[in-house]
């Protein structure tokens, strides 16, 4: 497969893609034509279909398409020129080529999750984990296969799993090198922070918010799945479940970023430095990765700061 990324002007090909989005316009002169964002696992392309004649199938925004085309330079970016489309059917494409996905291995995050889960002493906690992450075998799937943001950071299918993994690895380095801190509980809260995605967001290619996601929220929806979980198991305290509870709540920090509550806990303050860091350190990886450039790049609203790249000498 040739994708997005290795396209360069001039490139004759016939491949498929997904379109992501379709509309339909005028040029000035009322000719009409179709102009298209084109999607891989690489990136995503601006794509134009001219001549609207009979070599071009009907096709909507999320079908998967192949086409003919050339790819040309306008406005300093590439662009292709199609000339033919043919709609995919199931069984004539891969969808894991055409969604962003994470580059670790899968496998063995999610081994190293459930490491986490084992090496917990707290058999309440952990029997709540273990029903969630291990025993229930399609919540395991999808968080898996899941995206922790819509854009940002970590946007991408293994997304949810890779940043879950990433705060809890730094939750278990602050509890083992402050003894204030009860280890279960970060931890757990750690693995839980971002359950609530999995509904907040649509499963690619979509990967938009869902009507629940718009109205509620993941904090919410995350702090009401621990909530159902931990009254399921006979004898839960209550007591912990609220700090559990609490953790999920205040885990961005601050009001204005979105958390009901502020942290009173030690665990809910070390776990809301723990998902901004992750989260920011992503959000600069992904931007760095993304350009070519060697010098300063702009004044960057996320960071509100101009950023460039570290020398390499």
């Amino acid at each position: 497969m040739r994708y997005l990324r290795d396209l360069r002007e001039g490139d004759m090909l016939s491949e498929t893609y997904l379109c992501k989005t379709k509309q339909a316009m005028q040029t000035k002169a009322g000719k009409n034509y179709y102009s298209l964002i084109l999607q891989d696992r690489s990136g995503t392309i601006d794509g134009k279909i001219w001549d609207l004649g009979p070599g071009i199938d009907h096709f909507e925004a999320m079908d998967y398409i192949r086409v003919d085309a050339q790819i040309v330079s306008f406005q300093n970016a590439l662009q292709m020129n199609i000339r033919r489309v043919h709609k995919c059917q199931e069984g004539e494409y891969d969808p894991k080529e055409y969604m962003p996905c994470t580059d670790k291995d899968v496998k063995e995050l999610y081994q190293e999750l459930t490491c986490y889960i084992k090496s917990m002493k707290n058999e309440y906690l952990r029997t709540l984990a273990s029903s969630y992450f291990i025993e229930n075998k399609e919540a395991a799937k999808a968080f898996a296969n899941h995206s922790a943001a819509k854009s940002v950071h970590h946007g991408f299918m293994g997304g949810l799993l890779e940043h879950t993994v990433s705060v809890t690895r730094l939750c278990d380095y602050i509890a083992k090198n402050y003894p204030v801190v009860n280890r279960d509980l970060l931890l757990t809260a750690a693995m839980f922070h971002d359950v609530g995605k999995v509904r907040e967001l649509s499963t690619f290619p979509e990967n938009d918010y869902t009507d629940a996601g718009q109205l509620l929220g993941h904090i919410y929806m995350g702090a009401e799945l621990i909530n159902r979980l931990a009254s399921e198991i006979p004898g839960f305290p209550e007591k912990l479940k609220h700090e559990l509870i609490h953790c999920i709540l205040a885990h961005h920090g601050e009001l204005e970023f979105g958390s009901p509550k502020k942290p009173a806990l030690v665990e809910a303050l070390a776990l809301s430095m723990a998902d901004n860091l992750d989260a920011k350190l992503e959000t600069m990886t992904e931007l760095l990765n993304g350009t070519e450039e060697k010098g300063w790049l702009g004044f960057q609203k996320l960071f509100e700061s101009n950023v460039r790249k570290t020398s390499e000498s």
